[in-house]
């Protein structure tokens, strides 16, 4: 994808999943921070196949955080306690010869052990931390509403963010914390790249995979730094310098997870 970061983006129709439908989430109060990377920097971290997604030149890392409400299998309900947790993560943007868009997650950290030990068994890279909302996920019939009246979004002034310590004397941290600019959508073709995302691309049993999703729109804001202090993108072995190019927002959106398709031959 090329063009300028400030041209009108135009959202892609989610594509359908194959079944069976594998889980029902939803992502909310999710927080957007991305740099510029060099691409040959983010190629180093690509399964075999897959090449880095570049817009405007660029590779691009995100440091993301919200909360997972609800997760269940199939389209079963939302598994008690284990389907709600909050979640940060380090990704890159990949790209298959055929077009196909997706991520490749550098670490997913999250505050459930039994998520972790499971997804880890299935090759995802997630690390069990600690890890807090700024301020406490509130119940959604106090939360104030942005203007276009979700019960999930918040005002201009109300702060979001995401503290992790992950275990150990030695273990990477992150804070974060940004304020929405909720009468400011985020419609620009770079923020449409960069969160348009159907799903993701990694490495299973020596071989890469793609898991889709699929979901509607991010209803997605610009907003401000209040706060960044992160040490995971480099625990993840990526280098950046000073603020974030790219500060988004989103109440978040229902997502559902299909099966999984196998790319080329065993590694």
């Amino acid at each position: 994808m090329t063009g300028s970061a400030s041209a009108a983006g135009v959202w892609p129709r989610p594509p359908e999943l194959p079944a069976p439908v594998f889980s029902d989430q939803r992502w909310l109060e999710a927080v957007f921070l991305h740099w510029r990377i060099p691409e040959a920097e983010a190629a180093a971290f690509m399964p075999e196949g897959i090449r880095p997604d570049v817009f405007d030149g660029s590779s691009w890392v995100g440091l993301i955080g919200f909360r997972m409400e609800q997760a269940g299998l199939g389209r079963g309900p939302g598994v008690p306690y284990l389907g709600s947790f909050n979640e940060v993560n380090v990704r890159l943007y990949s790209r298959e010869p055929d077009g196909t868009r997706g991520v490749v997650f550098l670490s997913l950290d999250a505050n459930r052990l039994p998520v972790v030990l499971a997804t880890r068994a299935a090759g995802i890279p997630y690390v069990w931390s600690r890890i807090r909302q700024r301020p406490p996920f509130p119940d959604a019939r106090s939360r104030p509403q942005h203007p276009g009246g979700d019960a999930a979004g918040s005002t201009d002034e109300f702060p979001v963010g995401y503290t992790v310590r992950r275990f150990g004397s030695t273990g990477a941290r992150s804070d974060f914390v940004v304020v929405p600019k909720l009468r400011e959508p985020a419609t620009d073709s770079l923020s449409v790249f960069l969160t348009a995302r159907f799903g993701m691309h990694g490495c299973f049993l020596g071989r890469t995979a793609y898991v889709p999703n699929t979901h509607q729109a991010w209803p997605l804001f610009h907003a401000e730094v209040r706060q960044l202090t992160d040490g995971l993108i480099g625990a993840a072995g990526i280098t950046v310098d000073g603020p974030p190019d790219s500060v988004l927002y989103s109440p978040g959106v229902r997502t559902r997870f299909g099966r999984p398709r196998m790319i080329g031959g065993p590694g």
